[in-house]
Protein backbone atom coordinates (compact mmCIF):
# COMPACT_ATOMS: atom_id res chain seq x y z
CA UNK A 1 0.00 0.00 0.00
CA UNK A 2 1.61 3.24 -0.73
CA UNK A 3 1.43 6.63 0.55
CA UNK A 4 -1.95 7.85 -1.78
CA UNK A 5 -3.61 4.87 -0.87
CA UNK A 6 -3.19 5.24 2.92
CA UNK A 7 -3.97 8.88 2.32
CA UNK A 8 -7.21 8.09 0.06
CA UNK A 9 -7.84 5.75 2.85
CA UNK A 10 -8.16 8.64 5.51
CA UNK A 11 -10.19 10.80 3.67
CA UNK A 12 -12.62 8.35 3.00
CA UNK A 13 -12.58 7.28 6.95
CA UNK A 14 -12.89 11.30 7.78
CA UNK A 15 -15.82 11.60 5.96
CA UNK A 16 -17.71 8.85 6.89
CA UNK A 17 -19.42 7.93 10.53
CA UNK A 18 -17.41 5.26 11.14
CA UNK A 19 -15.33 5.53 14.55
CA UNK A 20 -12.21 3.02 14.18
CA UNK A 21 -11.57 1.10 11.15
CA UNK A 22 -9.13 -1.22 10.90
CA UNK A 23 -7.06 -2.82 7.72
CA UNK A 24 -4.55 -5.78 7.63
CA UNK A 25 -3.29 -7.82 4.79
CA UNK A 26 0.01 -10.07 4.46
CA UNK A 27 2.37 -6.86 4.24
CA UNK A 28 0.41 -4.13 6.18
CA UNK A 29 -1.67 -3.66 9.48
CA UNK A 30 -3.40 -0.26 9.25
CA UNK A 31 -6.06 0.95 12.14
CA UNK A 32 -7.64 4.64 12.29
CA UNK A 33 -9.75 5.82 14.75
CA UNK A 34 -11.82 9.00 15.42
CA UNK A 35 -11.24 10.53 19.11
CA UNK A 36 -14.51 11.68 20.36
CA UNK A 37 -12.53 13.41 23.49
CA UNK A 38 -9.34 14.66 21.63
CA UNK A 39 -6.58 15.65 24.33
CA UNK A 40 -7.19 19.10 25.75
CA UNK A 41 -5.30 22.15 24.26
CA UNK A 42 -5.52 25.42 26.24
CA UNK A 43 -3.73 29.02 26.41
CA UNK A 44 -4.69 31.60 28.68
CA UNK A 45 -2.27 34.83 28.32
CA UNK A 46 -2.64 37.70 30.55
CA UNK A 47 -3.26 41.20 28.83
CA UNK A 48 -4.21 44.03 30.97
CA UNK A 49 -7.40 45.90 29.40
CA UNK A 50 -7.12 49.23 28.17
CA UNK A 51 -9.17 51.92 29.83
CA UNK A 52 -12.37 52.75 28.45
CA UNK A 53 -12.09 57.00 27.71
CA UNK A 54 -14.59 58.70 25.95
CA UNK A 55 -12.74 60.55 22.77
CA UNK A 56 -14.32 64.08 24.24
CA UNK A 57 -12.58 63.29 27.86
CA UNK A 58 -9.38 65.42 27.58
CA UNK A 59 -8.20 64.14 31.58
CA UNK A 60 -6.11 60.65 31.56
CA UNK A 61 -8.04 58.09 33.74
CA UNK A 62 -5.72 55.79 35.17
CA UNK A 63 -7.07 51.98 34.92
CA UNK A 64 -8.95 50.91 37.63
CA UNK A 65 -8.24 47.81 39.77
CA UNK A 66 -10.14 45.87 38.15
CA UNK A 67 -9.26 46.72 34.80
CA UNK A 68 -5.69 45.38 35.89
CA UNK A 69 -7.51 41.85 36.39
CA UNK A 70 -9.19 41.16 33.13
CA UNK A 71 -7.56 38.49 31.21
CA UNK A 72 -7.65 36.90 27.49
CA UNK A 73 -8.15 33.33 26.80
CA UNK A 74 -6.72 32.93 23.49
CA UNK A 75 -6.37 29.96 20.83
CA UNK A 76 -3.97 27.85 21.39
CA UNK A 77 -4.51 26.49 17.45
CA UNK A 78 -5.71 27.76 14.03
CA UNK A 79 -9.20 26.28 13.64
CA UNK A 80 -13.08 26.74 13.72
CA UNK A 81 -14.47 27.41 17.22
CA UNK A 82 -17.66 26.20 18.66
CA UNK A 83 -19.25 27.73 21.66
CA UNK A 84 -21.88 24.38 22.38
CA UNK A 85 -20.63 20.82 22.42
CA UNK A 86 -23.54 20.41 18.98
CA UNK A 87 -25.60 22.88 17.29
CA UNK A 88 -28.72 22.25 19.51
CA UNK A 89 -27.01 22.05 22.75
CA UNK A 90 -26.89 25.44 25.27
CA UNK A 91 -23.35 27.05 25.10
CA UNK A 92 -20.36 25.52 27.43
CA UNK A 93 -20.17 29.76 28.82
CA UNK A 94 -21.78 32.59 28.53
CA UNK A 95 -21.20 36.52 29.77
CA UNK A 96 -21.22 36.31 33.43
CA UNK A 97 -20.71 32.96 33.98
CA UNK A 98 -18.22 32.24 37.02
CA UNK A 99 -15.82 29.15 35.44
CA UNK A 100 -13.43 27.08 37.49
CA UNK A 101 -10.41 26.07 36.54
CA UNK A 102 -10.20 22.92 34.22
CA UNK A 103 -14.22 23.81 33.04
CA UNK A 104 -14.61 23.41 29.38
CA UNK A 105 -14.95 27.10 27.76
CA UNK A 106 -14.89 25.51 24.00
CA UNK A 107 -14.19 23.73 21.02
CA UNK A 108 -12.12 24.41 18.62
CA UNK A 109 -12.07 21.75 15.60
CA UNK A 110 -8.44 21.58 13.60
CA UNK A 111 -8.31 19.22 10.35
CA UNK A 112 -11.46 16.87 11.71
CA UNK A 113 -10.54 17.03 15.11
CA UNK A 114 -12.37 18.63 18.11
CA UNK A 115 -10.44 20.64 20.89
CA UNK A 116 -11.82 21.44 24.31
CA UNK A 117 -10.22 24.30 25.47
CA UNK A 118 -10.31 24.83 29.02
CA UNK A 119 -9.75 27.70 31.87
CA UNK A 120 -6.98 27.59 33.43
CA UNK A 121 -7.81 29.41 36.46
CA UNK A 122 -11.15 30.21 38.01
CA UNK A 123 -12.59 33.40 36.65
CA UNK A 124 -15.63 35.12 35.10
CA UNK A 125 -16.43 35.57 31.49
CA UNK A 126 -16.54 39.46 30.49
CA UNK A 127 -17.18 39.14 26.84
CA UNK A 128 -17.03 36.14 24.30
CA UNK A 129 -15.13 37.89 21.09
CA UNK A 130 -15.94 35.55 18.15
CA UNK A 131 -18.31 34.18 17.15
CA UNK A 132 -20.03 30.42 16.99
CA UNK A 133 -18.19 28.67 13.73
CA UNK A 134 -16.13 31.70 12.99
CA UNK A 135 -12.31 30.88 11.86
CA UNK A 136 -9.89 31.51 14.22
CA UNK A 137 -6.05 32.23 14.42
CA UNK A 138 -3.51 30.96 16.78
CA UNK A 139 -3.38 33.59 19.50
CA UNK A 140 -6.68 35.24 18.63
CA UNK A 141 -8.94 36.23 21.53
CA UNK A 142 -12.07 34.41 22.08
CA UNK A 143 -12.99 35.47 25.58
CA UNK A 144 -12.09 38.38 28.08
CA UNK A 145 -12.49 37.07 31.45
CA UNK A 146 -11.85 38.60 35.13
CA UNK A 147 -10.19 36.03 37.97
CA UNK A 148 -12.50 35.33 40.90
Amino acid sequence: MNVEQIEKLIGIVEQSSLTEFSYKDAEVKITMSKLEHPPVIGAVSAVPAAPAAAASETAAAAPTEEEDEALLITSPIVGTFYSAPAPDAPAFVKVGDHVKNGQTVCILEAMKLMNEIQSEFDCEIEAVLVSNEQKVEYGQPLFRVKRV
